[in-house]
């Protein structure tokens, strides 16, 4: 298992003769905020615009293309309300069941786009830029590559799933447990990189927390 405080550089990313592997930026924006009274997360106000459009640009500006986005809640007032252009933009019906379900509609949106792994990032972590992600990306070897941002050594968002990962991924990721099940099984496998230098992983989930919006 590599050290959490391994930082990968951007410039190592293997390229073949295909050309450089592409890395997806899977950004999950379904949660209603039941929590927060019932406030889609995705349309929670930051800077002036919907937060879902800040965790787009923070997927591209560290050099993940294409970017798909999960929508559950709400999401017909998302897509009226936010600029999502360029963004694969898919529904997922059953969101109240958890992220899981959210997880999965994300993966198979990606079937067939050749990439390589997706790097999955949640909509209400404002406190993770660009440089945090990147750092997740460029851990990227194989389409076997495990890797997760770490905070202080614990692990946490954003999560780099190699494509050969996808198929156990959705067979066990159910409610909210998202991909821990798999994280769980191949522990040894993940490659944690240190962002605690760059980042903060808070979420946006009681209303105490939307002073962190501000």
């Amino acid at each position: 298992m590599s050290s959490a405080a391994e930082h990968p550089s951007p410039s190592v990313l293997p390229v073949t003769d295909a050309g450089p592997p592409v890395i997806a930026g899977l950004l999950l924006a379904a949660g209603g905020g039941r929590r927060l009274g019932g406030r889609p997360k995705a349309l929670l106000p930051y800077r002036g615009r919907p937060l879902v459009e800040n965790a787009v640009r923070v997927l591209r500006e560290a050099g993940c293309d294409p970017v798909h986005v999960v929508l559950g809640a709400s999401a017909a007032e998302v897509r009226e309300r936010a600029d999502l252009a360029g963004c694969v933009v898919v529904d997922n019906p059953d969101w109240p069941e958890g992220m899981g379900s959210s997880l999965r509609v994300g993966l198979a949106s990606l079937a067939g786009t050749g990439a390589g792994a997706a790097l999955v990032s949640l909509v209400d972590q404002p406190g993770i830029g660009p440089e945090a992600v990147a750092r997740v990306r460029a851990a990227y070897r194989s389409p076997a590559s495990l890797a997760a941002a770490a905070y202080d050594g614990e692990r946490g968002h954003p999560v780099l799933f190699g494509a050969d990962r996808w198929a156990d991924i959705t067979a066990t990721a159910t409610g909210d447990r998202g991909a821990r099940i798999h994280l769980k099984n191949h522990a040894d496998e993940v490659m944690l990189v240190e962002c605690g230098d760059v980042a903060a992983a808070f979420d946006i989930d009681t209303p105490p927390d939307l002073a962190r919006l501000a």
